[in-house]
C-alpha cells in the first residue's frame, strides 16, 4: 500500500511540475510570429516522421498491441500527414478580415493543454495531439497510458529536442513518465491547465469531462459496416478483411460487425473467406465471446490488438494459420450478446437483413448500444441509399467504400488526419469532428459600429452620428442626399456649421 501511494505521490508531484514548466513556457511563446511557430512545428513533425518506424516497434513491444508495420503507418500518418494539413492554417496575429461586417479576427491560444493517449495507438496519438497543439501556440503535457509510457516518453522527447532546435521555449512540450491515475487526474485539474483532450477508454473519457475544464473526450465507437446489394462485392470484402486486421483492429473506427444485404451476403461471405475471415461456429463464438470479455461486459484488456491465432490459443479453439480475422454470426444486439460490443481485436460480427431499410435499423442498433456520434461504414453504389444512411445515421462519420480504420483517420478520404475523432453531442463529447489545430484556437474579434444605434437606446442630446465612415457607392443618390442632410442638422444642432 505504501509503495502505491508513494508512487501516486510521485506522480502527482511530476504533474505539478510538468504544468508549471509548460506554463511558462507558453507565456514565452506567446511573442512567437507565425514564421517562428511553423518552424517550430515542422521541426517536429520531421523527428517524428523520422522516428515513426521505432516508435511503432516500441510501442507493439511494450503494449503487445497491433503491428508493428501498421503502427510506423499511423506515426507518419500524425506527423507529416497531420503537418501536412495544418501547414497553411494561420492561428498567429489577424486571421481574416470581413471589411463589410467591420470585423478583424485575430488568433489565440488556448494555454496548457493535458492530453491523455491510449495504449492501443499511443505514439501516433501523442504525436498528433501535441502538433495541432503546439501550431495553435499552446503548450501540452502528455498524460500516456501506464503500459505505453516508454514509448511515448521517447516520442515526446525527440519532438521536443526537435522543436527546442528549432527556437522552441523548453518545457513548451511535456510528458509524464510516473503514470498514474492520481497523477492524470492532477494534470487535468490543475489550476494553470486550459483544456484537455482525452483519447482513450469509457471511463477516462468521463473523468475529463468531469474535471471542470473545456474538454474533447472520444469515446468507444462500436462501427457497424453496412455492405448493400448494390455494392462491389470484391472490393467491400478487400477492404473489410484489410481494414478488421489493420494494427490488429486497435483503431475505434474500425469496423466491429459486418451487415450483409441478404441477396449478397454468400457472395461477400465466399471473397471474405477467400481473404484470410475464418468464420466460427457458435461454440467457438461463444469461447471468444469469453476471451474477450469479462462477466460485467469490460474488455480484457489481454485480448486487445492480438491476432486470430493468438485470440485462439487464449480461447482453446484452433485457428488455421492463412486466418488473418474471426467472423462470428451473431442474431442480436445488446448486453446478451457480448460479441455485439466494440471489439479492439481482429474479431468481426456478421448480421444479415433484407434490404437496406433493415440494414439501416440493425445498425443504429449497434450504434445506440456503444458508439453513439463515432462513425459507420458503408460499401454500395446506390446514392439514395448512402444518402439515407447519412441523413439517418446518429454518427458524425459515414465512411463510404473505404477502410473504417484509415479512412477515419483521413488517410482514404478527405477526412481532416487525425487520431483523436470527435464523437458530437450525441456521443457526449463536444465537437463530432476530427479534431485538429482550430479545436484548440481562440478567435479574438474586434468589431467596429457599422450601424448607428437606435435613437431610443441614446441618452437625451447624444450624437447620433454614425461612429464608421459610410461608403457613398452603397448609397442611391436621394438616400446619399437624406444622410448629408441630417448630418449637417445634427451639426447645427450642436453650434457647429
Amino acid at each position: 500500500m505504501s509503495r502505491d501511494f508513494d508512487k501516486d505521490l510521485v506522480s502527482i508531484q511530476e504533474a505539478r511540475r510538468l504544468i508549471d514548466r509548460c506554463h511558462g513556457a507558453q507565456e514565452k511563446f506567446l511573442d512567437f510570429s507565425q514564421e517562428q511557430v511553423d518552424r517550430v512545428c515542422k521541426a517536429m513533425a520531421d523527428a517524428a516522421y523520422q522516428a515513426s518506424e521505432r516508435l511503432g516497434r516500441m510501442a507493439n513491444e511494450e503494449t503487445g498491441y497491433g503491428v508493428p508495420k501498421h503502427k510506423t503507418l499511423k506515426n507518419q500518418l500524425a506527423s507529416r500527414g497531420v503537418w501536412e494539413s495544418i501547414q497553411d492554417i494561420r492561428t498567429v496575429g489577424v486571421l481574416r478580415e470581413d471589411p463589410a461586417r467591420g470585423v478583424v479576427e485575430i488568433g489565440w491560444p488556448m494555454g496548457v493543454v493535458a492530453a491523455l493517449s491510449p495504449s492501443t495507438n499511443p505514439t501516433s496519438t501523442l504525436i498528433h495531439n501535441t502538433l495541432i497543439a503546439v501550431k495553435a501556440r499552446n503548450g501540452i503535457v502528455n498524460a500516456p497510458h501506464p503500459s505505453a509510457w516508454k514509448c511515448c516518453g521517447e516520442a515526446a522527447k525527440r519532438m521536443a529536442a526537435a522543436g527546442e532546435s528549432a527556437g522552441m521555449p523548453s518545457g513548451l512540450v511535456g510528458c509524464m513518465s510516473a503514470v498514474s491515475l492520481p497523477g492524470a487526474r492532477e494534470l487535468m485539474r490543475h489550476e494553470k491547465t486550459a483544456v484537455i483532450l482525452a483519447t482513450g477508454g469509457s471511463d477516462m473519457v468521463r473523468a475529463a469531462h468531469s474535471m471542470g475544464k473545456p474538454a474533447y473526450g472520444v469515446g468507444p465507437g462500436n462501427v457497424p459496416c453496412y455492405v448493400d446489394r448494390s455494392a462491389d462485392v470484391q472490393a467491400a470484402a478487400s477492404l473489410i478483411v484489410s481494414s478488421k486486421s489493420f494494427d490488429n483492429s486497435v483503431i475505434c473506427a474500425t469496423e466491429q460487425a459486418v451487415v450483409a444485404d441478404r441477396p449478397i451476403a454468400a457472395g461477400l461471405r465466399a471473397e471474405m473467406e477467400r481473404l484470410g475471415a475464418f468464420f466460427v461456429d457458435p461454440d467457438q463464438a461463444d469461447a471468444l465471446a469469453r476471451t474477450l470479455f469479462f462477466p460485467n461486459g469490460a474488455i480484457n484488456p489481454r485480448s486487445v490488438g492480438q491476432t486470430p491465432q493468438s485470440l485462439g490459443r487464449m480461447a482453446g479453439i484452433s485457428i488455421p494459420d492463412r486466418a488473418r480475422i474471426l467472423v462470428a454470426p451473431l442474431d442480436k444486439v445488446g448486453p446478451d450478446e457480448p460479441l455485439s460490443r466494440e471489439k479492439l481485436t481482429t474479431v468481426l460480427g456478421w448480421y444479415e437483413a433484407d434490404g437496406w431499410q433493415a440494414g439501416c435499423d440493425r445498425c443504429i442498433d449497434m450504434i445506440l448500444f456503444g458508439g453513439r456520434g463515432h462513425s459507420l461504414v458503408i460499401h454500395a453504389a446506390d446514392e439514395e441509399v448512402i444518402m439515407a444512411f447519412g441523413l439517418k445515421k446518429p454518427v458524425f462519420r459515414l465512411l463510404v467504400n473505404t477502410m473504417g480504420a484509415l479512412g477515419s483517420v483521413g488517410v482514404t478520404t478527405g477526412l481532416m488526419p487525425a487520431l483523436t475523432l470527435g464523437s458530437g453531442g450525441i456521443g457526449g463529447a463536444i465537437s463530432g469532428d476530427n479534431i485538429t489545430t482550430t479545436h484548440l484556437l481562440n478567435i479574438k474579434r474586434v468589431a467596429r459600429q457599422i450601424k448607428a444605434p437606435p435613437a431610443g437606446a441614446l441618452v437625451e442630446g447624444a450624437a447620433t452620428l454614425p461612429s464608421a465612415p459610410l461608403n457613398a457607392g452603397d448609397l442611391d443618390p436621394a438616400e446619399l442626399a437624406k444622410v448629408i442632410r441630417a448630418v449637417i442638422e445634427e451639426l447645427a444642432r450642436h453650434g457647429i456649421s
